[in-house]
């Protein structure tokens, strides 16, 4: 009986140990790997709320076993590390660990580096609670043990990125004829991508980069996987979080047309200034042939005042007919919108969409651009346009069975976005106009003054506010009440099951409700 429970014991323990050495996996994925971005995501979380209850329950077990050892002691042992393992196995992630080769790689190091201290000191020492002791520091310092194995195999995972990256360069070779075009921004760059294609596959056979496949090895992959000889046109959606990540990109595809969609205040945190950020989106620009064509969002002041001479540049914008390509006339409806593009002072042409949002239509603008100088004919631009669905949780309109619409814009938020969101929500028809936000992240010391701003606009398009997040939603909630809103009508949840939960209480057929932002997992706290 004795060594049945020392076995549930152990097992409790290494259960516990797969949980934490699971989670910090999963947040060095979300963190690409990159042992700098992990730990100043640490310095904000490592006094969390779990980290120090794993730390106290550790401490518990520790006192436990410096008394007598009993069935109490190891019965309690089994229900504390079966309570920190069932912590970690209930909590539904928005985008789960994916067990990709690296984190299997990475997952097999950790756990080397685990068992190594846990059986030395087993095979020297005996199986006691020495070794337990031990599986506790390892569970309390885990955060320590998965950057030393990210470092012992980065040598390894330099050698084997460095051949996938050949292999990508060796197709990208044997299709000279492929039209490649590179689509970056702090904003935008996803939906443009989405629309950019819809348009050319009226007269091209088109690959675009999926879902968020951004980075250097994310293109790599989609070239390795889903690239065929077939393919005319090759859309590649360039992401970025320090200078130089736009550069890599674009030294593996060498694109011919480049899309610059905005230069604004995104990733602050690991870019620290506006003018680095322009500099890494300004890489796609640069690396453009001569005979290549730049296309530029004329709206934002690090766009327009950039001076570009390698190669052909057209300019456009959604606030001003002054620029090479702009919009007019536009008229919102609850079917969407319908505007004029405008080349210079001549009229285009008339669209509809069934998009809203004035930087839809900046998107749009900017595909239409391309397109028309690919020679797709204008009747099937428009066909295109009018097809066009919004891209998943980027100012998604749903109606549900009770009357209720929902705007989902929650894949991010930034400071133009969110305006434009709350600016759609005030002007679009229901009884009361209700938003769910935890706010905006990734702008470093600017984060609190821009959530304060937003506080503010909120004020003067909702009825009812709910904030996701005590913590970081405190600038919004100060916003709100400067503006003389009803703190009443003010909600905080703590996540978004609670705010759902709250709202399903009093909301009613003919509401609007506004879902802006949706944190990662490395921020929901």
């Amino acid at each position: 009986m004795e060594q049945i429970v020392v076995i549930v014991s152990f097992l409790a323990l290494f259960a516990f140990i797969h949980a934490k050495l699971q989670y910090e996996l999963h947040m060095m994925q979300l963190n690409s790997y990159r042992n700098k971005r992990y730990y100043r995501w640490l310095r904000k979380y490592l006094f969390e709320q779990k980290r120090v209850v794993e730390l106290i329950f550790c401490i518990i077990i520790a006192l436990v076993f410096f008394t007598k050892i009993n069935y109490a002691t190891v019965i309690t042992v089994i229900v504390l590390y079966s309570f920190l393992s069932y912590s970690y196995f209930s909590k539904k992630q928005k985008k789960p660990l994916v067990y990709t080769k690296r984190a299997k790689r990475l997952y097999v190091a950790l756990w080397i580096l685990t068992l190594t201290p846990i059986i030395v000191t087993a095979v020297f020492l005996g199986v006691s609670e020495k070794t337990a002791l031990i599986g506790c520091g390892i569970i309390v310092f885990s955060f320590l043990i998965i950057g030393f194995a990210n470092i012992i195999l980065q040598p390894v995972e330099k050698k084997i990125n460095n051949w996938y990256y050949k292999d990508a360069q060796r197709i990208l070779k044997q299709m000279p004829e492929l039209l490649i075009i590179g689509i970056t921004g702090s904003y935008g760059k996803t939906s443009t991508k989405h629309f950019l294609h819809r348009i050319l596959s009226e007269k091209y056979n088109v690959l675009m980069t999926p879902g968020s496949f951004n980075t250097t090895m994310g293109v790599i992959r989609t070239i390795r996987e889903y690239l065929k000889p077939t393919h005319q046109v090759f859309i590649v959606e360039m992401g970025a979080k320090q200078i130089g990540d736009i550069k890599e990109i674009c030294d593996l595809v060498n694109p011919k047309y480049g899309i610059l969609t905005a230069v604004g205040e995104q990733h602050l945190e690991t870019f620290k200034t506006i003018e680095n950020v322009q500099k890494t989106k300004f890489e796609l620009i640069d690396s453009l042939p001569p005979d290549g064509l730049g296309i530029l969002n004329a709206d934002y002041e690090y766009i327009r005042n950039k001076k570009v001479d390698n190669c052909k540049t057209l300019y456009y914008s959604t606030q001003t007919t002054e620029s090479d390509y702009s919009v007019a006339n536009i008229k919102y409806s609850k079917k969407g919108a319908a505007f004029n593009i405008l080349q210079k002072t001549d009229n285009i042409g008339e669209f509809e969409t069934k998009l809203l949002g004035d930087y839809n239509l900046s998107n749009i603008l900017a595909s239409v651009i391309l397109a028309g100088h690919l020679k797709v004919d204008l009747e099937n631009i428009s066909y295109a346009i009018k097809k066009m669905v919004p891209v998943q949780h980027r100012m998604e309109i749903k109606k549900n069975n009770n009357g209720i619409t929902i705007i989902d814009d929650a894949f991010n938020s930034n400071p133009v976005g969110a305006k434009m969101a709350l600016n759609v929500l005030k002007n679009i028809e229901g009884t009361r106009k209700i938003i769910i936000t935890p706010g905006m992240i990734e702008l470093a010391d600017k984060q609190d003054f821009y959530n304060r701003i937003f506080g503010k606009q909120i004020s003067d398009a909702c009825d009812y506010v709910v904030l996701v997040g005590k913590q970081i939603t405190q600038p919004i909630y100060e916003g709100l009440v400067e503006t003389g809103y009803k703190t009443e009508n003010i909600y905080i949840a703590q996540n978004f099951t609670e705010a759902s939960q709250h709202i399903s209480k009093f909301v009613k057929s003919g509401d609007v409700i506004l879902y802006e932002n949706d944190l990662p997992d490395t921020y929901e706290k």
